[in-house]
C-alpha cells in the first residue's frame, strides 16, 4: 500500500487486529512455522478466517462473552490464532505456559475457573492431569488430534480435534460487540515471589501498550522477517505478536527456542529482528557455531523481562553488529512501560525511557519523590494498567494506590529521563543495616572473563542479618577460585556489597520464561 493513502484507523480491541493488518498491508505472508522437519506459510487473510471459524466453533458449542478459555500450546500458528478467535466473541483468554507442571495447572484453573481448554497433543497429558481435579470444564480442543477425539474415562468434558471441529464452520466473522474496557486476557505471574497472581488485562490495555510499543513506522517495517522465539504464553511474547500485527512484518515463529535452529533460521530468512530474553541472548554470546551463519541481517534485538548485564549487551553488540533496545515492563503493566526506539540515543544498563502515555515516578518509603539519580520504587501510570489481580482484591489494593501502579522494583531516573531498573524490592539485601543490591555485585562478577552467568542473593546471618552469597557459572574450560573473584569484586565494590561467599553451580535455576529463580537459591542456604 503507498504511504499516500491514507492508513486505516487503528483497532481498538484485539479483535480488530486481523482487520487493520488487512487492510493496511494487503494479503501477504504473514506466518511462517519452522517446525523440525517442515515449513508452515500463512497469509494474514488465512490465519483471519481461521480464526474466524474458531471463533464460530466456540460459539457453537457454548463459549460465551465473558467465559474464561485456558490456551496451554507449544508455539504454533493455533496459538495466535486461539486468541484472535477467542477475542472476537469476547472470551477471556487464559495464556498457560506449557512448561508448567500438572499442580501449577490445577492452581490456574481453580483460580480462574474455565470453561473449556484449547491444547495440543504435545502437553495435552499434563493439561489432562492438572485439570482432573479442577472445577468442571465443558470442552477440551486439541490440535494435532487426528479426526474425533474421545474423552478419558471420569472427566467432565467433551473432547474434540482441532481440524475436525474447525473445518466445518463458517469464515464469516462471528459477530459479537467488543468494547475495549472488555476483559481479554488473565496473566498469570510467574510466582518468582509467591504464588501466581492473575494479571486481569482489558481489550484497551493491550491494544495501548502494543501502539505504544511499536513505535517505528509502519512503512519501515512492513514486510520485514522477525523471529518469534518468545512463548506465546507470556506477557512479552503476546504484546511482541500485536506489535507485528500493527507493524506488517512476517513472524517465523519455532515451537521453542534452540540455539543451532535460530542462527539457521537468522540466514535462511534474512531475520531483522528479535524480541528476546536475557537467557535467550547470553545463549548467543556463548555459541561457540555462530560464525558458520550469515547474521548481517540482524538489525536489532529488543531485551526484556529481567535485567540484561552490560558486559552481555557490549560482548553481543560487538560479536553480532547487531544493537540490543533493552526494555522494561511487567504482566501488571501489560508488559512494556520503557524501551528504546530505534531513533533514540542508548544508554547501555538504562531500560529506556517511559513508552508514549505511559508516566513513571520514583518514591521512596513515604510515597515522596526522590530526586535525579537516587534510588526508590519505581511506580507506573496510563493506559496499559491491570484491571485487577483476578479474584484477589486484597492483593490489587496493594499494588494499584491512587491510580498509580507500585511495581516493587528499585529503580532511579537519570536528568535525561531515563530508567534504570536496579533490583526486585524483594531481593533487596540488607547486611548490617546496610542496603546492597545485587545487580551491583553481578555487574562486578559479568566482567571477570571466566564467569559466564552468576547470581547474588541474601542468605541469612546470625551477626550481620543477612550475607551476600553468589551463585558462579563459569565459561566452559575457564577456572576461577572463590577467594579470586571476591579480590576482583573488591577492586571495584565497597566491602559490605562484596560477596562473602561464592558456590559453583553448573546452570542457574530458571523458571519457565528465563528468569533466575532466586527463591530456588535462597532455599539452597535456608
Amino acid at each position: 500500500m503507498s504511504s499516500m493513502t491514507t492508513p486505516p484507523a487503528l483497532p481498538e480491541t484485539l479483535a480488530g487486529l486481523g482487520r487493520y493488518n488487512r487492510e493496511r498491508f494487503g494479503e501477504f505472508v504473514s506466518l511462517i512455522y519452522e517446525f523440525p522437519g517442515q515449513e508452515r506459510q500463512y497469509t494474514n487473510v488465512q490465519v483471519d478466517q481461521e480464526a474466524n471459524r474458531l471463533a464460530n466453533a466456540l460459539r457453537g458449542l457454548g463459549v460465551q462473552k465473558g467465559d474464561r478459555v485456558l490456551v496451554m500450546m507449544q508455539n504454533c500458528p493455533e496459538v495466535l490464532i486461539s486468541y484472535q478467535a477467542l477475542a472476537r466473541i469476547g472470551a477471556v483468554t487464559i495464556p498457560v505456559l506449557p512448561l508448567l507442571k500438572p499442580p501449577e495447572v490445577a492452581y490456574i484453573a481453580a483460580n480462574a475457573q474455565p470453561v473449556a481448554i484449547l491444547t495440543s497433543t504435545w502437553v495435552q497429558h499434563i493439561a489432562q492431569e492438572g485439570l482432573k481435579d479442577a472445577p468442571p470444564m465443558k470442552y477440551m480442543i486439541v490440535v494435532g488430534q487426528e479426526g474425533e477425539a474421545q474423552a478419558p474415562e471420569g472427566v467432565s468434558y467433551k473432547m474434540y480435534g482441532y481440524d475436525a471441529l474447525v473445518s466445518r464452520q463458517s469464515d464469516a466473522p462471528p459477530g459479537v460487540e467488543i468494547k475495549p474496557e472488555d476483559p481479554a486476557v488473565i496473566l498469570y505471574t510467574s510466582g518468582t515471589t509467591g504464588r501466581p497472581k492473575g494479571v486481569l488485562l482489558s481489550h484497551r490495555n493491550l491494544i495501548s501498550n502494543a501502539i505504544a510499543g511499536g513505535r517505528d513506522d509502519p512503512e519501515e517495517s512492513k514486510g520485514k522477517t522477525v523471529l518469534a522465539v518468545l512463548p506465546l504464553a507470556h506477557a512479552f511474547g503476546i504484546t511482541a505478536s500485536n506489535v507485528g500485527y500493527l507493524a506488517g512484518t512476517v513472524g517465523v515463529m519455532v515451537p521453542r527456542f534452540d540455539l543451532e535452529q535460530v542462527f539457521q533460521l537468522i540466514q535462511k530468512h534474512h531475520i531483522a529482528g528479535m524480541a528476546a530474553v536475557p537467557a535467550m541472548i547470553v545463549g548467543m554470546l556463548n555459541f561457540p557455531d555462530a560464525e558458520k551463519y550469515d547474521t548481517s541481517s540482524m538489525e536489532y534485538i529488543v531485551s526484556g523481562s529481567a535485567p540484561l548485564p552490560v558486559r552481555v549487551l557490549e560482548g553481543f553488540e560487538r560479536r553480532f553488529n547487531c544493537p540490543i533496545r533493552e526494555g522494561y515492563g511487567l504482566s501488571e503493566a501489560t508488559t512494556a512501560v520503557s524501551g528504546h526506539s530505534a531513533d533514540m540515543v542508548r544508554k547501555p544498563g538504562s531500560v529506556g525511557k517511559p513508552l508514549p502515555g505511559i508516566e513513571v515516578r520514583v518514591v521512596d518509603e513515604h510515597d515522596h519523590d526522590v530526586p535525579t539519580g537516587e534510588l526508590g520504587e519505581l511506580l507506573v501510570r496510563g493506559p496499559n494498567l491491570m484491571q485487577e489481580y483476578y479474584q484477589m482484591p486484597d492483593e490489587t489494593q496493594k499494588a494499584l494506590r491512587g491510580g498509580w501502579l507500585y511495581t516493587g522494583d528499585m529503580a532511579k531516573l537519570d536528568e535525561d529521563g531515563y530508567i534504570y531498573i536496579v533490583e526486585r524490592k524483594k531481593d533487596l539485601i540488607i547486611r548490617g543495616g546496610l542496603n546492597v543490591y545485587p545487580r551491583d555485585a553481578e555487574e562486578v562478577l559479568q566482567r571477570h572473563p571466566a564467569v559466564m552467568e552468576c547470581a547474588v542473593v541474601g542468605v541469612p546471618s546470625e551477626r550481620l542479618g543477612e550475607e551476600v552469597l553468589a551463585y558462579v557459572v563459569l565459561q566452559p574450560e575457564k577456572e576461577a577460585t572463590a577467594e579470586e573473584l571476591i579480590k576482583f569484586c573488591q577492586q571495584s565494590l565497597a566491602n559490605y556489597k562484596t560477596p562473602a561467599f561464592v558456590e559453583f553451580i553448573p546452570a542457574l535455576p530458571r523458571n519457565a520464561i528465563g528468569k533466575i529463580d532466586r527463591k530456588v537459591l535462597r532455599a539452597k542456604r535456608q
